[in-house]
C-alpha cells in the first residue's frame, strides 16, 4: 500500500441520532476523533476518561528524578499511562519536557515533588515502599524479584542514575539484565521494563483482551 493510501487515525463523525451518553463530547461526536486512544474510550471527554481510569488504576507509583530537564520523563509518563499507574511523581525540577508524553499526561496523574524528602515523606504516610530501578552494586535483579503489589518504582536521571539522596531512601535496588556493551540502558525504556515486570506479577489481562487457552501438544 502506498503511504498515501494509509487511512487516517481513529474514526469520524459519529452518525445521527448521537448517542445520549453524558461522557461524551458533543465536538467529537461531530467531527470525528483522531486521537491516540483505544476504541472504547472514542468520541469520549477527557475527564470522562480519566474518571474511568481512576476505577481500574494498579496500586504501584512511579517517581523520576528531574534535576537538569531529563528528556524521557515524557516516555515514562506515557509507559505509566499505557501500564497503569496510580500516578507519575516528578522530583527536582517542576517543568519537563512533554513530547515524548504523546499527550497522556492528559490522562496520567502527575505529582510533583520538590525534593526527595518530599517524596519519601509522602510515600511514608500513604505506606509504600520505594523501589529503586538502577545496575548499582548490591542490586538484585529485577527478572528474579517479587515486586510488592503497592510500592513506588523510583528512575534517576538519565546519565546519573539514581541520587546519593534517593539511594538510601530505597528499600531495595533492582536491576535490569544487560547483555551488551554499555553500561545502562535509557531512563525511559528501563521505566517501561519494570513497570511490566509489576503487571506480570499482579496485573491480569486489560479489558477487551481474551485470554486464549494453551493446550499442550498430544
Amino acid at each position: 500500500m502506498d503511504v498515501t493510501e494509509i487511512p487516517p487515525v481513529g474514526v469520524g463523525p459519529h452518525p445521527e441520532p448521537w448517542p445520549d451518553d453524558s461522557r461524551l463530547d458533543p465536538e467529537l461526536l461531530a467531527g470525528g476523533d483522531r486521537r491516540n486512544v483505544v476504541d472504547r474510550y472514542r468520541y469520549w471527554t477527557v475527564e470522562a476518561i480519566v474518571a474511568d481510569l481512576d476505577t481500574r488504576r494498579h496500586p504501584f507509583h512511579v517517581a523520576v528524578e528531574n534535576w537538569d530537564h531529563d528528556l524521557n520523563i515524557g516516555t515514562v509518563v506515557r509507559n505509566a499511562n499505557a501500564f497503569g499507574a496510580a500516578a507519575v511523581h516528578i522530583v527536582g525540577r517542576r517543568r519537563w519536557n512533554r513530547r515524548g508524553a504523546m499527550v497522556t499526561d492528559r490522562y496520567q496523574h502527575v505529582v510533583h515533588h520538590a525534593e526527595v524528602e518530599d517524596l519519601m515523606a509522602w510515600a511514608a504516610a500513604e505506606g509504600l515502599p520505594l523501589v529503586g530501578i538502577d545496575n548499582l552494586p548490591g542490586s538484585v535483579p529485577l527478572e528474579d524479584t517479587h515486586l510488592p503489589k503497592s510500592c513506588v518504582l523510583v528512575f534517576g536521571q538519565e546519565g546519573t542514575g539514581l541520587s546519593d539522596t534517593v539511594r538510601t531512601a530505597v528499600g531495595m535496588v533492582c536491576s535490569i539484565a544487560q547483555y551488551g556493551s554499555t553500561r545502562s540502558i535509557n531512563a525511559g525504556v528501563a521505566s517501561g521494563i519494570a513497570m511490566h515486570a509489576w503487571v506480570r506479577l499482579h496485573a491480569g489481562p486489560p479489558p477487551g483482551r481474551v485470554v486464549s487457552q494453551i493446550t499442550e501438544p498430544d
